[in-house]
């Protein structure tokens, strides 16, 4: 969109850059509200002269915005201020309001308002820095190699047997997966270390339900008292999965999506409506958060592309050799570990048209109550026995209301 009277385009330049530098005024620095509002103006109209004069006025205006933003830079060095902020902001606005009166204005507006937003979330980006340590930073940086370093150079084409292995598509659903897990676990650093069950298992499920059954089955031999209260977040863990089955369904194959929500939701209702009977009863309780392992260590990455690849060739030779039933029979072992592979694998075959929703929605939910009994398996060897009745009769009630979704649901 763009006026056709450069008058109005001179006036949303004068407003972005008041706005800008109304931000920068209330930091008391040498460039303010009237630097700001001239720099924005002074930048829309070289917009304007572009046409007649060539674009050096641009360029010859960006190099003026840049001496006085160094002038501006070492006259605050003798007040102790060694930032570039309010210099790079002059930059900026002078190149949105030269947007402004070029490009489009709304996208000048957005611009501004962007800039407006980061020069005022200062203190809270400095509160984000105090609470990520090392690690953290470290674990960002991981998942930039692994996501914008490693992944472009990989060849996108297929091959191996059944021609279903694909480096480029298993190493981009690999980051995915990792991205997921990289969410649940920065926002575990900006939560007490005491928080309740609830968002304990909701955190725990995002970043890996079955390390927070490990993490909660060792503490009940040590605390015979705390089953109850692992058996909650356990089970909401647990519930978690299925709303990660559902993400990654929307991400990979979402013109199946609806085919395969309605089941899906109904399981998910039951497991949140047994996870809300256990919370009710240690409600109010403290629920510590177990120390989380980094998401995007380079091996775990590894471990899990080779398991998703093991995943679609014994998907791709057993619905050759046994059909479409015999991919029930991939499911359940492969649910024993992990329930992403599995739902990855099916959802791209459903996406390329090869099996249909109904088929793509139960070889999940096998896949799941596999998963059920593995957490169980883990319990029983290293929880309370306890723990282990709890959970053993809420995973028991979930299978069965899965078992009987698989078989009534059409």
């Amino acid at each position: 969109m763009s006026f056709d009277n450069p008058l109005v385009d001179l006036v949303i330049a004068l407003g972005l850059g008041l706005l800008v530098g109304l931000q920068r005024e209330s930091q008391a620095r040498t460039a303010g509200l009237r630097t700001f509002a001239l720099v924005t103006l002074g930048g829309a109209i070289a917009g304007m002269l572009v046409p007649a004069a060539g674009g050096w006025v641009v360029g010859s205006g960006l190099l003026a915005v840049a001496i006085l933003g160094a002038i501006d830079h070492f006259a605050d060095n003798k007040n102790g201020r060694t930032g570039l902020t309010t210099e790079a902001a002059m930059v900026a606005m002078y190149l949105i309001g030269v947007v402004v009166t070029v490009l489009d204005e709304r996208l000048g507006v957005v611009l501004a308002g962007t800039v407006a937003v980061l020069l005022q979330a200062k203190a809270r980006f400095r509160r984000v820095m105090d609470r990520l340590g090392h690690d953290d930073v470290r674990a960002i940086m991981q998942f930039t190699l692994l996501s914008l370093v490693i992944l472009p150079i990989l060849p996108n084409r297929d091959f191996g047997p059944w021609a279903v292995l694909n480096v480029f598509e298993i190493w981009l659903l690999v980051v995915l997966i990792v991205g997921i897990n990289l969410a649940g676990y920065i926002a575990w650093k900006f939560v007490r270390a005491d928080t309740g069950a609830l968002l304990t298992g909701v955190l725990g499920g995002v970043i890996s339900s079955t390390a927070t059954t490990v993490s909660y089955s060792r503490r009940t031999r040590e605390q015979s008292d705390g089953a109850a209260m692992s058996a909650v977040v356990i089970m909401i863990a647990t519930t978690v999965v299925l709303v990660r089955v559902l993400i990654e369904i929307a991400v990979i194959a979402p013109q199946i999506l609806r085919g395969v929500m309605v089941p899906i939701a109904i399981v998910f209702a039951m497991a949140a409506a047994l996870s809300a009977a256990m919370w009710w009863r240690v409600r109010g309780q403290a629920a510590d958060m177990p120390q989380q392992k980094n998401p995007t260590m380079l091996r775990a990455a590894l471990i899990f592309g080779a398991l998703y690849a093991v995943v679609l060739i014994a998907v791709a030779w057993v619905k050759e050799a046994a059909g479409e039933s015999g991919l029930y029979v991939v499911a359940a072992v492969a649910g024993l570990t992990d329930v992403d592979a599995i739902t990855l694998s099916t959802a791209q075959m459903a996406k390329a048209g090869e099996i249909g929703p109904a088929l793509t929605w139960r070889v999940i939910l096998v896949a799941f109550v596999s998963n059920l009994v593995f957490k169980a398996g883990i319990i029983a060897a290293i929880g309370s026995r306890r723990l282990l009745a709890t959970v053993a009769m809420l995973f028991g009630i979930l299978g069965a209301g899965a078992g009987i979704v698989m078989i009534v649901h059409p």
